[in-house]
């Protein structure tokens, strides 16, 4: 009887960590094909006509706000789901009903972007129904994890205790952002274009790059468990971040321009982190096939970390700024660095069938498709900070650069395609027969 209690619970937990990879592949397919579309117009900017009112800058929205919200955003659901115990038990059968509705409040907000409506505010576009119904969507995710959490027994030791803490102070948190989202997206809150702000400094960098930080040492205690033997990376890792936290509150929150040595030296002290995440990781116990995308999420860390403060030294930032060498830079943050951290949770998450991401084509096509668009972007804005006018001028150096920058993005469609029919192959593999259901319900 509990064995087939424990073998239901591992298959409902498979079945909704499937779930949960079927739909973040979806919107990430979606997402690219909106960029393969925007990199044509790119090119062929007169294609503008045939769309209507659904033009150029209303698809940017949504292509920035699927990557987000729905690829970079679902793959946290199913990390959320392991540690609130929600993809196992009673509690699974409600995983699908709040991924629906996750993708639905997408598909609602999508819609009402192309037709105009949205706050102005960067990654805060919610308007309208949208900014109902993905807050919802969120508070929906809040009371399964908050069953689920209900639901779980009491241990007796400390570490039960404390980890019991966490996930309440957790949930406090989750709690929080819907609310936060529907605040922050309304026309009360701060302008879309707020004249009090300079733009980033070298504390305020440091300041969101610690907590990126602080998420990578917390993810591996709800995915893993440490070694037998702890490692001294662990210890320090935290130590370093406590320091760092130190100084980017000594740095202060002012206006000072980029110029200032604190500024540069101090997001500087980052650079730490390429021993230090490496040894981290290295500390804690990964399931054989999340190896190549781990490698990858640390080999992007490392390329984020060095290329962010390279483009902000005084006199490179100068002449990338408000040019593709930035739109660069970010894709090495959510294509690269992001997305590879992304799918190495999921490889963690779905063990064996982890398969559908680990396929040799699409991990090299999406790997090397993403670092050529980088190098694409950075020489294309090399080019811009030299003479402004050479993203707008049809001229044939631009044009070959966007061709190539268009043919990556079909590279990275496709590997995505590959990865969402697989996921589809393993949701109608992991669908429970009728028959068995039936047996287990009896037993």
């Amino acid at each position: 009887m509990n064995a087939n209690r424990a073998d239901a619970s591992s298959r409902d937990g498979s079945r909704a960590i499937a779930h949960v990879a079927w739909h973040s592949l979806l919107w990430l397919v979606v997402g690219n094909s909106i960029g393969v579309m925007l990199a044509v117009l790119l090119l062929a900017p007169a294609l503008n006509r045939w769309l209507g009112e659904w033009t150029y800058g209303r698809w940017m929205i949504v292509h920035m706000n699927l990557a987000l919200y729905g690829w970079a955003s679902l793959p946290m659901l199913a990390f959320l789901f392991k540690v609130y115990g929600a993809d196992r038990g009673p509690a699974a059968a409600w995983c699908r009903p709040v991924l629906w509705a996750w993708s639905a409040s997408l598909a609602v907000a999508s819609l009402t972007w192309l037709s105009g409506e949205s706050s102005g505010k960067l990654f805060l576009d919610w308007s309208g129904y949208a900014r109902i119904a993905f807050p919802l969507a969120m508070l929906a995710l809040w009371l399964l994890l908050a069953a689920s959490f209900v639901r779980t027994r009491k241990g007796a030791d400390h570490a039960a205790w404390f980890a019991r803490g966490a996930k309440l102070l957790g949930l406090a948190i989750l709690l929080a952002v819907p609310l936060a989202i529907y605040v922050a997206s309304g026309p009360n809150g701060y302008p879309p274009v707020n004249p009090d702000t300079g733009g980033p400094t070298g504390a305020s960098q440091l300041e969101s790059s610690l907590f990126v930080v602080a998420i990578l040492l917390m993810l591996p205690f709800g995915l893993t468990r440490r070694k037998s033997v702890r490692p001294w990376a662990v210890g320090a890792s935290w130590v370093v971040l406590a320091a760092e936290a130190v100084l980017c509150i000594a740095l202060g929150r002012a206006d000072v321009s980029h110029h200032r040595p604190a500024q540069f030296l101090g997001l500087g002290s980052l650079l730490i982190w390429l021993p230090l995440t490496p040894a981290y990781y290295a500390a804690f116990e990964w399931r054989a096939n999340t190896r190549r995308w781990r490698n990858a999420f640390l080999w992007w860390w490392a390329a984020l970390l060095v290329s962010g403060w390279i483009l902000f030294l005084p006199g490179v930032l100068d002449h990338f700024k408000f040019t593709d060498g930035l739109v660069g830079h970010s894709f090495t943050a959510m294509a690269g660095f992001l997305s590879a951290l992304l799918i190495f949770v999921m490889v963690q998450l779905l063990g064996d069938d982890g398969w559908i991401f680990t396929r040799t084509w699409s991990f090299h096509a999406w790997n090397w498709s993403v670092l050529a668009y980088v190098v694409i972007m950075m020489v294309a804005g090399w080019l811009e900070g030299s003479e402004p006018a050479f993203t707008i001028s049809l001229g044939a150096a631009r044009n070959v650069l966007y061709i190539l920058r268009l043919a990556t993005g079909v590279i990275m469609l496709a590997a995505s395609l590959e990865w969402l029919v697989d996921a589809s192959v393993l949701l109608r593999e992991r669908e429970p027969v009728p028959a068995r259901a039936a047996q287990e319900k009896t037993a």
